[in-house]
């Protein structure tokens, strides 16, 4: 017998044998082996231990000083001693005295003394495979130190067969990694992207807190509306609410649907009316960009919009009208005066792209306020008209060039078209239904104006102060002016206003708006104009 910490030349060691000299490696890195030797069991392995027995004694006393036994400090507890004595020794004596017999082990005594586990290896006999010129080994699964010859190429082969598939569980665990760093690659990109969106989000609207309407989170927005409390409409964009910043300041609330994407709707919009400041436009009190929850607080308009007071009461004959034809002609003048400064006014020209009576709010002394510039583009003042992607408005009040460019340029000529036909809403809502034509489309409502001022004729509307004829004529002429075909035989905005401005009476009849082929005869002038192609700022 040899003592074992390996000492093996020429044969396989035992995959058993590694684990239980890692394990007792471990055990003796605890400082205390006794404590573990019960849970020690050597019955699988080849090791072999000393054949002397060990008895463990608990005492009360001090031992009798002796050279038999070694004392276990580690296994001591309060007013005990634990000494370790081999077999031989006289036991009735310590039984006699101040001692109890605690467990007897199958290890010398020098183990619980010296704290070291010593285990023997049996060296095999490989004499008969080293005279056939074989290697010599153990044999597996077995407790007992049998060996058995072999040749090294069987090893050699088998070690091939597992190189093989070790190379083949690389290149397949090399795929995986490929496919997981690509997926996690595109869930960066996508990620980053969203990243990037907010980001610039931030930094635009970092740049426009130091001069521009005050920033809310979500939880003042729900303060403000009493936890959106009392609903005032809904658009394309989103719900207004009403809401109270302080006892006697209200605002609308206007809470954006679609927040997704890089938020172009709602940047354009706080950026293109943040730029205005006109009687004529209505007032951006503040923005919420809370996260992917966003919304705009305007100055809140009481008497809502245009739409409410283009038609009477009741459309018989008779009925009296919401307001008159004198303030619906300053709505008019005021929205025009608003558009004037929107394509002129500002350092850019600023197109709409949704005049209509919906987006044109009145304060409580009636006075028009335009709103609602989530379609609006800017474009530079130098050039005049705008490449688009896409047709943007609302039917009925879209330009045709907005949904065919056989017409002409999209430019800011798109808004005065719709405003020719807000001009003509206001009239037409006003002429007795039974005047009509049997088909009352807007179309053939418009027609009917049309041809009533080429005959000359009074239009049938109700008079209800001095001058209303006046004015219901001059809004007629100037909406149809404005509502022509091509983009080059409409007015510009400005001569609009002075049209508006002036008492109608110089005015000449406008081309048929529903005859492409006829000509321009606006007085002397025309309104044709060269329109440059140019991009829309972004």
């Amino acid at each position: 017998m040899v003592p074992t910490f390996i000492s093996h030349s020429d044969s396989v060691i035992n995959q058993n044998i590694v684990a239980m000299i890692l394990a007792l490696n471990y055990t003796v890195t605890l400082k205390c082996i006794a404590a573990k030797l019960p849970k020690l069991n050597l019955s699988q392995s080849n090791f072999t231990n000393d054949d002397d027995l060990t008895v463990l004694f608990n005492c009360s006393e001090p031992f009798p000083e002796s050279n038999d036994g070694y004392l276990v400090p580690c296994l001591a507890s309060s007013g005990y001693q634990v000494h370790a004595v081999t077999s031989t020794f006289d036991l009735d004596l310590l039984l006699s005295g101040p001692c109890t017999k605690i467990h007897q082990y199958p290890y010398s005594d020098s183990t619980f003394g010296e704290n070291m586990l010593q285990l023997n290896w049996n060296v095999p006999l490989c004499g008969n495979c080293e005279f056939k010129g074989m290697d010599c080994g153990f044999k597996d699964g077995t407790k007992l130190l049998e060996t058995h010859c072999f040749n090294r190429k069987d090893i050699t082969r088998t070690g091939n067969n597992t190189k093989q598939h070790l190379i083949a569980g690389v290149v397949s665990g090399a795929a995986l990694v490929c496919i997981i760093v690509f997926s996690l690659y595109k869930l960066y990109l996508t990620s980053r992207n969203k990243r990037e969106s907010r980001v610039r989000l931030e930094k635009f609207l970092d740049d426009y807190k130091a001069i521009r309407p005050t920033r809310y989170s979500y939880a003042d927005i729900k303060k403000v509306t009493d936890d959106f409390n009392e609903k005032l409409g809904e658009g394309s964009y989103g719900t207004v609410y009403k809401g109270k910043l302080s006892s006697d300041i209200y605002v609308a609330v206007k809470v954006l649907r679609d927040s997704k994407g890089k938020g172009e709707e709602f940047i354009n919009e706080i950026d293109t009316i943040g730029r205005i400041h006109h009687v004529n436009v209505v007032r951006l009190v503040g923005f919420c960009a809370d996260g992917f929850r966003r919304a705009l607080i305007y100055e809140y308009l009481p008497n809502d919009s245009l739409e409410r007071f283009i038609l009477p009461v009741s459309s018989s004959p008779g009925s009296v009208s919401l307001i008159s034809w004198h303030k619906l002609h300053h709505i008019a003048l005021g929205t025009a005066r608003g558009i004037e400064y929107l394509h002129q006014g500002c350092d850019q020209q600023i197109l709409h792209f949704d005049i209509k009576p919906q987006n044109i709010l009145l304060d409580h002394n009636l006075n028009p306020k335009i709103c609602d510039f989530g379609l609006a583009k800017l474009c530079s003042k130098e050039k005049s008209a705008v490449t688009m992607t896409a047709a943007r408005g609302t039917i009925g009040y879209i330009a045709p060039e907005v949904l065919s460019r056989n017409f002409g340029k999209v430019s800011h000529k798109s808004d005065i078209y719709s405003f020719g036909m807000l001009l003509l809403e206001m009239v037409g809502g006003r002429i007795n239904m039974d005047a009509k034509t049997n088909n009352h489309s807007k179309v053939n409502s418009l027609e009917w104006i049309y041809r009533h001022l080429e005959k000359g004729e009074e239009l049938k509307i109700q008079i209800e102060e001095e001058g209303d004829g006046r004015i219901v004529r001059k809004l007629a002429i100037v909406g149809l002016w404005c509502i022509q075909w091509h983009p080059i035989d409409r007015p510009s905005i400005k001569e609009v206003t002075q049209m508006l401005e002036g008492d109608g009476s110089h005015l000449n009849l406008s081309p048929n708006p529903f005859m492409a082929t006829d000509k321009p005869k606006l007085n002397a002038s025309s309104h044709g104009e060269d329109l440059d192609v140019i991009l829309e700022i972004e």
